[in-house]
């Protein structure tokens, strides 16, 4: 249910100068999202009324990306972007989007550098101003050490004084660890009237959104701090050494969900799991392995290591041997791919199916049962159950123009070094000579041989046919 009193704001206007890019800061990714999916995605959760973005650098690029991508993150809530044309500090920020605030209540104000923040913080940070009435609530986090950030300050009763920059502390403030995290939840019409009493500070006349505090403090209304523990939550990505920090501590929160799920994880440090990768419980996942984007992995599977799989579906118990590759394909149940299996886009395997060593798949269905273990190529192919693929094997589906398909029925034994020269068919029972180049359809329990007699020439120059 939609919370029509609930709307978040994000400022994601800031042009990421340290990340040295030309890809808005908000849109380089952290374990398969954005950093600012991964932050849409948490406030999702609070079914807000509206999100509100604000935006600066890359402004259209960010636009563009999170219209075309929204429902892909499950984000249902309606979204609206506001402009800062002039990047002058947090409180002009939140001053773009005055006709965003002008339509709710209360409104949540996040930065749009923090892919760690959960949800469940944000909702307790919601259900606590709702229940103390506040004007605002700021969100605090105790870090190991706050040097360079700014200080909240609270009496004896834990009642919010100010917050007191770094610069400005004397010894026995700079001494709390409390700090402030950028991130609150306001009273719309008290914000709006902060707002507008905002001066200019510092050498670069920046509006502080921190100093609305301060305002709405004098206005009579209570000011809440909520601190949180996990200070992490709370990081903000300004460099490419951030960005990287920020991978890593999501990482390890992603892997030990799936380990307290029952998936095992034989070298958690070394194994790379996107935020939507789904995995069954009891599946056992060596060292090396990247699980990526979409992809869903279902019960009792084993992968070995050094295997890749990205945006492509893996059903219960099958065995992906060491250095499998798979891409946008789907692998039914008991099926096994290895070692150094290769999975093109659109591939399909059916129950019990086999792809071994070296062998390359490529928009085919491979049937129920069927094998293609060593060294081959099956491109554009609809193959039945049962076959049984020899070594060497290739479809050859371009013609230097146009792409055709091969179709083996079901129960077809292929000799080895075939080549079947797209479009062919070759129907049920059929059997097909080892070294045979198939350009014509073979019938049903037929035997074609398609190669040339050999021939030896001896030292003398005899020709002698066999």
């Amino acid at each position: 249910m939609v919370a029509k009193n609930r709307s978040i704001l994000i400022l994601a206007a800031g042009k990421g100068t340290r990340m040295k890019s030309s890809l808005p800061k908000p849109l380089h990714a952290v374990c398969g999202y954005p950093i600012l999916a991964h932050i849409l995605r948490a406030a999702q959760q609070l079914n807000p009324a509206g999100i509100g973005i604000v935006i600066g650098h890359g402004a259209q690029q960010v636009k563009d990306t999170v219209l075309a991508q929204k429902e892909a993150w499950g984000i249902t809530a309606p979204v609206e972007f506001f402009v800062q044309t002039e990047l002058a500090g947090s409180g002009s920020a939140v001053k773009a989007a005055l006709p965003f605030l002008q339509k709710h209540d209360n409104v949540m104000v996040l930065n749009g550098d923090v892919p760690l923040l959960q949800a469940d913080t944000l909702q307790t940070m919601q259900t606590t101003f709702e229940h103390a009435k506040a004007g605002t609530l700021v969100l605090a986090v105790k870090v190991p050490n706050p040097t360079g950030y700014g200080r909240i300050v609270c009496d004896a009763d834990n009642n919010f004084k100010a917050i007191v920059e770094d610069a400005d502390a004397d010894a026995e403030t700079k001494k709390i660890c409390e700090i402030n995290s950028g991130m609150y939840v306001f009273n719309s019409v008290a914000l709006q009237k902060a707002l507008t009493q905002l001066k200019p500070q510092g050498p670069k006349h920046e509006y502080y959104l921190t100093d609305t505090l301060a305002l709405i403090k004098q206005a009579g209304l209570p000011v809440v701090v909520f601190t949180t523990q996990d200070y992490t939550q709370a990081l903000g990505v300004n460099s490419r050494v951030q960005l990287a920090e920020a991978a890593q501590i999501m990482r390890a929160r992603i892997n030990q969900f799936h380990m307290d799920n029952g998936v095992t994880l034989i070298n958690p440090q070394d194994t790379y799991i996107d935020a939507g990768v789904q995995i069954g419980a009891d599946t056992t996942i060596a060292s090396g392995c990247y699980l990526l984007g979409n992809t869903q992995i279902g019960p009792n599977c084993t992968l070995e290591s050094s295997v890749y799989i990205s945006n492509s579906k893996i059903a219960e118990n099958v065995v992906l041997k060491l250095g499998t590759y798979i891409e946008e394909s789907e692998v039914a149940e008991a099926c096994q791919l290895g070692p150094y299996a290769h999975l093109r886009p659109k591939s399909v395997l059916q129950k019990g199916a086999k792809v071994g060593n070296f062998s390359e798949i490529k928009k085919a269905v491979i049937g129920e049962g069927s094998k293609v273990n060593h060294l081959s190529y099956i491109g554009d192919t609809q193959m039945g159950a049962h076959v049984n693929v020899g070594a060497g094997t290739i479809t050859c589906n371009y013609d230097g123009k146009n792409k055709h398909q091969t179709v083996i029925e079901d129960n077809v034994f292929i000799g080895s070094n075939v080549n079947f020269v797209a479009p062919v068919t070759v129907r049920e029972y059929a059997k097909i000579g080892a070294g045979s180049t198939i350009t014509k359809e073979v019938s049903a329990q037929g035997l074609a041989i398609a190669r040339a007699r050999q021939v030896v020439l001896e030292k003398k120059g005899v020709k002698k046919n066999d």
